[in-house]
Formats: C-alpha cells, structure tokens, sequence
C-alpha cells in the first residue's frame, strides 16, 4: 500500500470528493499493484453509478483493488431471484444491495387495521428475505443490505413514529427486522443508513429533486458518506480493519503539557468543561480493548511525566491499558516503527492519533499509516469514529482478548532476554497447542486470519467465511487449525493450513500464521500435523507453492527451512516445493504438547 490519500480521510470535503473523482481515482491506481483484488457486484433499488464510482475510491485507499458488476436501474430483486447468467459468470466476492425507503412496495393507510399493516410488514420483510436466501444459495458470498432511512414526511406529526399506521414506525419495524435477520444469518451486513442519513441530516441527505429527475435516492454530497461506509463494512470482511492505535498523551488524552504543568495541572476529571471532554475521550479510546483494538503510546515526554499523567486519579486509562508506551525524545516516526515491530506489526495496521498536525505529517509518510485530522477535543470521538478503522463485521473471542495476548507477549519477550539458549527460553514457556480440522466453533476465526494475515501467508488466498465451511466440508481437502498457549496465557487459533489431495500429493492451498507466534516452533508442530494426516491418506508428498508480495517476503525460504526441495520458480519470484513424505518422518516439533 502506498501513501494514503488524506482527501478521503474523514473529516472528507464530499463535494470535492465528487467533483475531482477522476484525479483521485488516477493517484490511487497508480499505488495499486499490491492491493488485493476482489469482485463486488452493486444491485440497485435506484440509480448507483456515482455511488460506485465513488466506492471504488474508498476501496481503493483501503488497498482494495475491486471490479465491478452493477445492476441495471431498480432490478435488484430480478437480478437476485431470477436466472442471471452474467452475474454468474461475475462471480462475485460480495454483493452489495443499494435499496431506500423509496423501494418500499406499499404503505400503511389510514384505513388498515393492525394486521393489514403486519400483512404488509411480513411481505416487505419476505420480499428482502427472498433476495438473501437467493443470493446465499447461488453465490455463497456474503451480503451487504442497506436498511432504511426515516421518510421525507411525516402525515401523523411527532405521532408517526407511535402509530402503527406511520411510516416512521413501518420503516423502523422493518429496521429491527432487518437488523434481528442479519445477527441470526452469518454472511448478511447491515450499512446502517439509517443512522448514516441521520448523521448528515434527512434534509442533505435526500431531495425529491434529485430523484424525480435522477431517480438518485441521495444528494450528490451525501455519496461519499454512504460510498465510505460500504466500503469500511468491505474492507472490515477482507481483512483489511486497523488493529490498534498509537496515541499522543499531552493535549491528546489530556489537556495541557504534563512536563510543565504537573500531573495536578492537567485538565482532565469533573472540574471544568475540558476536563470533562478529555475524561469522555478517554472512555471511548478504553472501549476500544473491549472489540480487540490495541492502544500504544508515543510521546515526546520523560517516562516518570507520562506515567504521572496516565495515573492522574480523574483519568480513566492507566499505564496498564497500552501494550507498548514510547515516552522519550526521539522522532515520533521512530518510535511508531518501533512500536509496530516490537507488537510484530506492520505499520499500516496501526493509527497514529496526535494533536499536533506537524507530528501527523512526519508520521504519516510510513507507508499505508494514517494520521487522521482530529481537529480540536470535541472532534476527537467524532472523527475517529467516523473513519471505521476498526468496523466491526464479527467479533471471536480471540479479538476480544488480544489486548490481554498482546501483554503475554511483551511478558515472554522479556522472559527470553534472561536466557542464552533459545531452546530452554521455549521450553520454559510449557507450550500446549490444538492441532485439529475445521471446527464449526472457529469458523469464522479462520476466515478472519485469510484476511488479515500478511507476513506468514505463503499463498494470500483470501477466503470467506462460507468458503471456508466448504473447505471443512469437502472430503477431498486436509484443513488444520491450531491453537497455542503457555504458561503466560492463551493466543488462540493462530495458524491455519488447507491442502487438496490430488492422488497421493497434496497441494498446499493455505498455510499462514500469526505474527504473534513467530520462531515458536508452531510452523513445525504444524508440519507435523499434516503430514500425519496426509500419510492416513496414503499421500506420499506434500506439494507447497510461494507466491511473493510485498508483505509476505519473511517466508521467501520457508519451505526450504521445513526440508522442502524447490521444484520450479518464475521470473515474478513464485516457487513450487516438495516434500517427500513416503518413507520415515521424524517430528519436527520438539518444544510444543500437541493434542491431536
């Protein structure tokens, strides 16, 4: 990934947005060669061009490089239902359903009884239900579903949205319809335009002029608002989420400067109005550890200053809140590379929060970092939030403890400084891993690790959720997960294998690994795994294949690491590795308990 484009960056000027769309869309292609490649398909309840076109510009600055199918005007539901031969041979990665309040078949009317109306929510509700099952059957991919924005009038006043026959109470029921389908059926998103359209203001988010003469279902200047708010939930599937932040401390987390006024002069509590606003601040950067966010510092301070403010008894994050806490005088874009390789980070995965836009801009010149304009403390929350750094498409229990893994790691790498042989330092971690096929419990785990993972991939296939059952499901592949813990805690599922059986070979699809693991003998108790389950099969060798990114460069050698000879390579650097597994085979792994 290259350099961002900060004219994306909320806070975005969305009417520059739409007039410089081409010039954006060149810059953005020129850095595109790495990105991943995936095929989105629009279908539409009214007219979507800009909206993909601007889509595209968002993706892009994501390092996603799509293509796309978009739907004829209003044919979202024949394209879903019926035959659609040209959509099948698209082959679409995700689908996007581009509906409003204006794709509504019928309203209540003042005449109808309760059940008239119920009738006519159960058929709304099973119109959109039969677009979802369909498109899940034919393309098992997952869905991205607009709900609906409040209506442009209100017939009953402030009584809409009480009445049955209101349609702020219609459109609201058929929301929470929506939203109870969506949490019970894995693979549907909702793009929450209601809050978005709420967010802009109902009067600049739609205009009767627009759509009588456009048949546009939004203003031109709120596109880019929707358009980012798809791609955050597209970006967030396909791995492509923040995964902590690295923050300032003076004037960031609290107001004034630690060094000079004292941790007692700091405006941060109840006292005043600032305070007050820094003390929020804080809250919301904590609530981020509860979705797997990581929060790092990086401050130009004296240590004992910025551990005094960070434990000002008005505060609300402590010291023990951040994995890794740069407080010196060294270059900020030092230290945020130091924090990135010390948590085995790249850097782009990490957002560098700082008042001070002269620190943003060193800062931001780390490829792929982004260093949003915070503007003043009451911006703060708003423009973080409005990013969609970390969007939440699902949440495994392995996120929701990674602030707590990321620690155990700063504890082991602290535990290895103390030994001279690397062997002991393994032996003394008492390491017990889980090495066993796809289970339904961490499915959805393991597609999240396709996505994210980067460095330890050796082949970046990116898979879905679905696809990933159908691995699991399909006799003819060997699917690996494991697991790893040790006496400072649990990492979860952090290595997950794939293999295709072809006679007696089978073809590597998958292997990748956290970087959280790294040089823990996991590769090999891996190996080890899968090998044993090829030679069940009668399999007599194992056929591995290294495809080169730009990320991925660490395990260039590792298949010639694991014994593997090298059968063929290609001037872009791709290589072909066997490994003959039909005579003896001595374990590998000799510091990890693998239960099988």
């Amino acid at each position: 990934m290259s350099l961002l484009i900060k004219e994306l960056i909320y806070p975005f000027d969305p009417d520059m947005i739409m007039q410089k769309r081409k010039s954006l869309r060149r810059r953005l292609l020129e850095g595109s060669d790495d990105h991943i490649r995936k095929k989105i398909a629009i279908l539409g309840g009214y007219t979507t061009s800009d909206i993909k076109l601007i889509m595209e510009l968002f993706l892009l600055n994501n390092g996603i490089k799509p293509e796309f199918y978009e739907s004829e005007y209003n044919r979202f539901y024949q394209d879903a239902v019926f035959p659609n031969l040209e959509l099948d041979e698209f082959a679409p990665d995700i689908i996007y359903i581009c509906t409003s309040n204006h794709n509504i078949t019928a309203y209540p009317r003042m005449a109808d009884s309760p059940e008239d109306v119920d009738r006519l929510v159960s058929d709304e509700m099973n119109r959109f239900t039969s677009v979802w099952e369909s498109l899940k059957n034919k393309y098992h991919c997952p869905v991205i579903q607009n709900n609906f924005e409040m209506p442009y009038y209100r017939l009953l006043g402030n009584m809409d949205v009480t009445d049955f026959h209101g349609r702020v109470n219609f459109l609201t029921r058929l929301n929470v319809l929506f939203s109870e389908y969506a949490s019970q059926h894995e693979g549907l998103y909702i793009c929450d335009i209601n809050y978005i359209s709420a967010d802009c203001g109902l009067s600049k988010w739609s205009d009767p002029f627009y759509y009588h003469m456009y048949k546009y279902a939004l203003c031109p200047s709120a596109i880019p608002y929707l358009a980012e708010n798809v791609s955050n939930i597209i970006k967030s599937v396909f791995g492509k989420n923040k995964k902590g932040m690295v923050l300032d401390l003076d004037n960031t987390l609290w107001g004034g400067v630690v060094g000079d006024d004292g941790p007692e002069g700091i405006a941060i509590g109840p006292e005043v109005s600032e305070g007050q606003a820094y003390s929020e601040f804080q809250s919301y950067i904590k609530e981020h550890k509860q979705i797997g966010v990581i929060l790092n510092v990086n401050s130009k301070n004296d240590m004992e200053n910025a551990v005094a403010g960070l434990s000002h008894p008005d505060g609300v994050l402590r010291p023990d809140d951040f994995i890794a806490i740069k407080a010196n005088w060294e270059p900020k874009d030092r230290n945020f590379r130091e924090i990135a390789s010390e948590l085995d980070l790249l850097p782009e995965s990490l957002v560098f929060i700082d008042d001070n836009p002269a620190e943003r801009h060193i800062v931001e010149q780390i490829e792929g970092v982004c260093a949003p304009d915070i503007g003043s403390i009451r911006d703060y929350i708003r423009v973080i939030d409005r990013n969609g750094f970390f969007e939440v498409t699902s949440l495994s229990e392995d996120d929701i403890k990674r602030n707590d893994m990321y620690k155990e790691n700063y504890q082991r790498a602290k535990l290895s400084e103390t030994f001279t042989d690397y062997n002991e330092y393994l032996l003394s971690l008492e390491m017990k891993g889980e090495i066993k096929a796809f289970a339904p419990m961490y499915i959805s785990r393991i597609a999240q690790l396709t996505n994210k993972s980067n460095q330890f991939n050796l082949t970046t296939v990116r898979y879905t959720a679905e696809q990933i059952k159908a691995a699991a499901e399909d006799t003819g592949r060997i699917t690996l997960y494991g697991k790893l813990s040790d006496k400072f805690g649990d990492n979860g599922v952090v290595s997950v294998v794939i293999g295709r059986q072809e006679k007696n070979e089978c073809h590597i699809e998958l292997w990748l690994m956290s970087c959280r693991v790294l040089k823990r003998n996991m590769e090999e108790a891996m190996l080890d795994t899968l090998v044993k389950r090829c030679q069940e099969r009668d399999i007599s060798k194992l056929i591995g294949y290294y495809y080169p990114t730009k990320k991925n460069g660490m395990v260039r050698d590792f298949y010639e690491r694991m014994g593997f000879e090298k059968l063929s390579s290609d001037e872009t650097g791709n290589t072909v590795w066997e490994l003959d597994i039909s005579g003896s085979y001595e374990n590998k792994n000799k510091v990890i308990d693998v239960e099988e």
